[in-house]
């Protein structure tokens, strides 16, 4: 199968962090599954490393967050496509979740058909629009 995930979860896998739940660590570990993650995911990431609001330990500075996502972690990066686009323009602006990186992360799930995989609670809202997916519920 073939998931996104979230900020979130990339930062908790990175950390090894007990905030995944089981079922998502499962998925993170079997090799059967590809796991993508957003670009506005890795540019969010970035920032948060360079303003040292995160510190991701594998990574020596912001630079090495992409290598170490495709390389080390052996990941995808899906980037923001036209199509993508078009299904954020279909999507309700709802009144309590009006994030912009958020909306476009699920615009490209919705269209690529993948799972998305996130701790974030307002995601279920979209699932009326095509969204596979997977809460980390911890």
């Amino acid at each position: 199968m073939r998931y996104f995930i979230d900020s979130n979860i990339l930062v908790f896998y990175m950390a090894d962090d007990d905030q995944l739940s089981a079922e998502v660590r499962d998925i993170l570990k079997d090799y059967g599954n590809r796991i993508f993650v957003p670009s506005k995911c890795v540019e969010e990431l970035i920032y948060l490393q360079q303003a040292r609001k995160i510190k991701i330990e594998q990574c020596k500075s912001a630079k090495d967050l992409v290598g170490f996502i495709l390389n080390d972690l052996n990941f995808g990066i899906k980037y923001v496509a036209e199509e993508h686009l078009r299904t954020l323009a279909e999507l309700p602006l709802f009144p309590d979740h009006k994030d912009p990186t958020d909306r476009i992360i699920v615009a490209q799930a919705i269209t690529e058909k993948i799972a998305l995989i996130s701790s974030d609670r307002k995601f279920p809202l979209y699932v009326q629009y095509g969204l596979k997916f997977v809460f980390n519920k911890r």
